[in-house]
Parts: C-alpha cells; structure tokens; sequence
C-alpha cells in the first residue's frame, strides 16, 4: 500500500555547529544519502525556526511505512554509524512522531 509516511524530529543545535549540522541534515547531506539508497524515500525538507535560536525541524518523507521500516532493517548499521557521528552537532533531538498521510 502506497499510504504515504513521514517521519518528524526537531532538534536544538548549538551556534557554533550550526552549519556542519545543516551540511549533514539539509537536502544533499549525509542523512539524505543514506536515505536515497532506499527505493521508498521520497525526500527530507530541513526547516530552521525564524523564532527559536537553533531549533531546527526534519520532514523526512517515504513511500510507506513498510518502505520506512524496510529501509531502517536494511541500513541498521549505517544508520546507526551516522547518528553516532552526528550526535555531537546537537544539544537535543526529539521524535515528533510518525504520521500516515492524510486519505481522502
């Protein structure tokens, strides 16, 4: 089933890591190309806060949830790797949740 999938987080980054975080979270980073290795992703938006100093949001969106759970079985290790090396960019990272789109 094509139901549509996205994944939301939101994180607090310090100024000094601003820019190294949004070269690794923005739409040609290191997360984007792991995700692009899977046939289900669709895309990732990265959002920074006009209001809020270093809050930053992720839309990462798939194909399904089957595709999403698919892909987080198939890179465990790379995805694991990445999110280690990243951790030190952020203060705190947040799940906002997983949400099937809207059906009409």
């Amino acid at each position: 089933m094509n139901d549509g999938y996205t994944c939301l987080w939101e994180f607090t980054v310090a100024q000094a890591a601003r820019a190294e975080f949004e070269r690794h979270y923005g739409e040609d980073g290191s997360w984007v190309r792991l995700f692009r290795q899977s046939p289900g992703f669709i895309g990732t938006i990265l959002l920074r806060d006009r209001n809020v100093e270093g809050r930053y949001l992720t839309v990462d969106r798939w194909r399904s949830e089957a595709a999403y759970r698919a892909f987080r079985t198939d890179f465990a290790p790379q995805y694991h790797q990445l999110d280690i090396a990243c951790e030190r960019l952020t203060e705190t990272e947040t799940s906002l949740g997983e949400f099937h789109e809207s059906v009409a």
